[in-house]
């Protein structure tokens, strides 16, 4: 596949850009997106959600033309000695959100751990808990994305590859986020792409610096965002670019940034798609 054929298609965490949903579609239309990654909405969390507000956003997205492209659930954010079926449980409301909403992407993490205990005493546990998780993910058809995080066990891309390899399952797979790596110090492309790559599905848009661990725009920081782009074009991705620019001070739900600057970290990433010949749909 050349450069001049490749399209993927944008999205981006409309909550990042205001609560209500309404303004999130307006924002992220303007910047020539047709799909958004669903974290919250009207302020509450998108595993939170009554069935009727579900059915109301629906009804939006719909009215306006917008396809979701993921459920950015918080699944997996809790101390990994947390029964585990509480987070089956969450992940549950998380498939129905995916159900109602349209999309088989469900975002989730791996568990931080207490204070004092390294990854390597929580591994196992990790690894019942992630087997659970993707157990009932197959058994609902959609597909799991692991985020990469800092304080989670899957912080660096060698314990990403053990979760995945572990677990083994179809539907567990990776969103890729440059800006975390960063942040716990990893160069992303140098040392975790190759590794990574096979089992990689989906984008998370966002940069880091190195020195001071601070997010900016995609290719303002030191993820190695366009090295990874072109990579990724010349392997022949095919899959969603979401925007979490994480510009502005966070709020209890996540990142935030604000309609101006999302926009901002929009229009850094189509400079780096513009670099590498990669259009957007």
């Amino acid at each position: 596949m050349t450069a001049e054929t490749t399209q993927w298609t944008l999205s981006g965490f409309g909550d990042e850009i205001s609560p209500d949903p309404v303004v999130q579609i307006a924002v992220l239309q303007a910047l020539g997106a047709r799909h958004i990654e669903v974290r919250s909405a009207w302020g509450t969390n998108i595993v939170d959600l009554s069935e009727a507000d579900l059915a109301r956003l629906d009804t939006i997205l719909r009215d306006s033309g917008m396809g979701v492209s993921a459920i950015a659930s918080p699944i997996g954010k809790v101390d990994v000695t947390e029964p585990v079926a509480v987070e089956v449980a969450r992940l549950k409301r998380a498939i129905r959100a995916a159900q109602v909403l349209g999309t088989r992407y469900i975002r989730i993490f791996s568990f931080y751990r207490s204070r004092g205990a390294t990854p390597e005493s929580i591994r196992d546990a990790v690894m019942v808990h992630m087997r659970a998780l993707a157990h009932e993910a197959e058994k609902s058809g959609v597909i799991l994305l692991h985020e990469n995080e800092k304080d989670i066990f899957g912080d660096i891309p060698d314990r990403v590859l053990d979760i995945v390899q572990s677990v083994n399952s179809p539907a567990l797979r990776l969103a890729w986020d440059a800006a975390n790596f960063v942040q716990v110090g990893i160069k992303p492309f140098t040392e975790g792409y190759a590794k990574l790559r096979p089992y990689l599905e989906y984008l998370q848009v966002k940069d880091a610096r190195m020195d001071d661990q601070r997010v900016t725009p995609a290719g303002e920081g030191d993820g190695e965002v366009q090295q990874t782009i072109n990579a990724l074009r010349d392997d022949g991705f095919q899959g969603f670019a979401s925007l979490e620019p994480h510009l502005a001070d966070t709020h209890q739900l996540g990142g935030f940034s604000g309609p101006v600057a999302f926009g901002v970290a929009g229009r850094a990433f189509d400079r780096i798609l513009l670099e590498a010949g990669v259009g957007t749909k």
